[in-house]
């Protein structure tokens, strides 16, 4: 069962990730991201998971390793 702290802890990600991306409109490179996120825990396929849900809502598209928003 999720609980609301897991369900804000991975809001309060993915709006991270979304702004890194924004902050970057020549594209982020999608192994430096990972590598930071990386130094906080994350696993390879956590990252791959966070990725794919934010093309697949809009929110960032990805262009070979680069990351738009």
């Amino acid at each position: 069962m999720t609980t609301q702290d897991q369900i804000t802890a991975m809001k309060t990600i993915l709006d991270a990730v979304i702004d890194a991306v924004k902050a970057s409109p020549m594209g982020t490179p999608e192994g430096s991201l990972y590598a930071l996120l990386m130094t906080q825990g994350c696993s390879l396929n956590q990252f791959q998971a966070i990725i794919s849900a934010l093309c697949t809502a809009r929110k960032i598209r990805k262009e070979g390793h680069l990351l738009f928003a």
